[in-house]
């Protein structure tokens, strides 16, 4: 089991949504690690229905949520805004869906880990998202948009979102001694401006910005609130 996945049936388990909304929902993992029983539907372009979800749509999320589906406590969305080439669309239509005080949890790839930001240096890519020429195609599992806290953090709140807290995995961090060094500068730099900070929101971002998840990990596993509709 991949680490960020505990971390998000952790968070659900604590919080009991009775109902979610899984989305890219692949093979229906979420659903074997929660304690409870929600009524849980999916999401998959590429996938079948899981077993014991209750309903399962194939649609592209570049187009964003259908208006068809129902309202959600909890929207998760594991492994699947790297693929979407309209995150702010997602991310809008996602927040329509939730109920008033509904939490969505997105993971994905962290681009801002020492050794990513070397290689982009040294190729123009940062690791897991290649160049892509001859074999670009809609509709294919592609990792085209590339994430950092600070960049997930913003999307969220241009999409309305608030409350957004970003979450340790289990992984080593750093995971190789030279990341240390070089992550150095950057974690100096998140504690002097978290010294600046004027308001909690700046604080807050600027502590978790600087934490070891955000500059050393390889996964993002962050939740924000919809206290209101849109």
């Amino acid at each position: 089991m991949k680490s960020y996945m505990s971390v998000v049936a952790n968070i659900l388990n604590k919080k009991k949504p009775e109902t979610i909304l899984d989305t890219p929902s692949g093979s229906g993992w979420l659903l074997s690690l929660l304690s409870y029983d929600p009524e849980i539907d999916g999401i998959d372009l590429f996938e079948e229905k899981p077993k014991g979800y209750r309903n399962f749509f194939k649609e592209d999320l570049d187009n964003g949520i259908s208006d068809t589906l129902l309202k959600y406590d909890a929207i998760v969305s594991c492994e699947g805004i790297e693929h979407i080439g309209n995150p702010t669309l997602f991310l809008e239509t996602a927040k329509k869906h939730l109920n008033i005080g509904g939490t969505i949890i997105i993971t994905t790839p962290n681009v801002w880990y020492p050794a990513a930001k070397i290689q982009y240096l040294l190729r123009g890519f940062f690791p897991s998202f290649p160049c892509l020429v001859g074999k670009i195609n809609r509709g294919t599992h592609m990792h085209i948009t590339p994430w950092s806290f600070a960049q997930l953090f913003l999307y969220l709140r241009l999409s309305g979102y608030t409350d957004i807290r970003l979450y340790d995995t289990s992984d080593k961090k750093p995971k190789h001694f030279f990341e240390r060094i070089f992550g150095f500068p950057q974690k100096m730099y998140c504690r002097n401006k978290f010294k600046k900070a004027k308001s909690k929101e700046e604080k807050n971002f600027w502590k978790m910005s600087g934490s070891n998840q955000s500059i050393f990990g390889r996964r993002l596993v962050v939740s924000a609130s919809s206290d209101s509709q849109a």
